[in-house]
């Protein structure tokens, strides 16, 4: 079977709206983390884990619900180039999605992955790819990782690629999986997350996000898929289920408010 789709695909779904939700705020991120870009939980840890983008510390910071920095690790061997998003795998490993591109100049992406999140010191081993060579300069802020490969969503205001890569140390060109559009205005995805079942994904918006379910394999827009809006917009950066019920969301900190580490219902 191929995954690669050479025209624009529509979605063969049911498009569902939702009325707006409540973001019912859990704690403050602390202030000296004012670009939190992700949120992750990890198997074997009872913190919520999270990074900040280009320009921040090539660190990773483990929160309590108080929002508290109980872990600061420094990943040494590594650089943030433009830090994105988090995911893990059952064995405890923490993955950095290190494949912002706003400038669109990269050509080389790297994910790392962590797998010794004890000591305030720690090295990653590196996952490369690079992009298909008919493929456009992107910018991606979005992933996670199901069956051993790595989704990894484009962010982009109109539509957007979906591509794959092997979870597997050493240098790979990434899969085209499918390309494709939601419909309306603010549609960038800024992180993502697939439940533990593998039944649900959520993609996430600055005031909304997509919740897909009912597919089959990888086709995640093959199903349902269901937009929920929030009772406010922010610039919304990491994701993650917290149960098969609810959510984690962060927002990055700003002139008019964030900072925060909230949960919201998507059953």
């Amino acid at each position: 079977m191929s995954f690669c789709f050479q025209k624009l695909l529509l979605f063969s779904f049911l498009l569902t709206s939702c009325n707006s939700g409540k973001l019912k705020i859990i704690a403050n991120i602390p202030n000296h983390l004012k670009e939190a870009s992700a949120i992750e939980k990890v198997k074997g840890s009872n913190l919520l884990w999270t990074i900040e983008d280009a320009g921040n510390k090539n660190n990773i910071y483990g929160l309590d619900l108080k929002g508290k920095v109980v872990k600061d690790i420094d990943i040494s061997n590594a650089s943030n180039i433009d830090w994105e998003d988090l995911t893990s795998d059952d064995l405890g490993n923490l993955y950095i999605g290190d494949f912002g591109n706003n400038s669109k100049n990269r050509d080389a992406f790297t994910i790392y992955k962590v797998s010794d999140l004890t000591k305030s010191k720690s090295k990653a081993e590196r996952i490369n790819f690079v992009l298909p060579k008919k493929m456009k300069a992107k910018d991606f802020e979005a992933f996670f990782l199901l069956d051993n490969y790595f989704y990894i969503f484009s962010k982009e205001n109109k539509s957007y690629t979906l591509i794959r890569v092997p979870n597997k140390i050493g240098k790979h060109t990434a899969e085209i999986i499918a390309k494709s559009n939601f419909k309306g205005k603010n549609l960038k995805i800024t992180s993502a997350d697939i439940s533990e079942d593998g039944k649900t994904v959520v993609l996430l918006n600055h005031d909304k996000l997509w919740k897909l379910s009912d597919f089959k394999a990888y086709n995640f827009f093959d199903g349902i898929v269901e937009k929920m809006k929030f009772d406010h917009t922010s610039q919304k950066e990491g994701i993650c289920f917290k149960n098969e019920n609810t959510v984690y969301i962060t927002d990055e900190k700003n002139k008019s408010g964030g900072g925060f580490l909230y949960e919201f219902k998507i059953n």
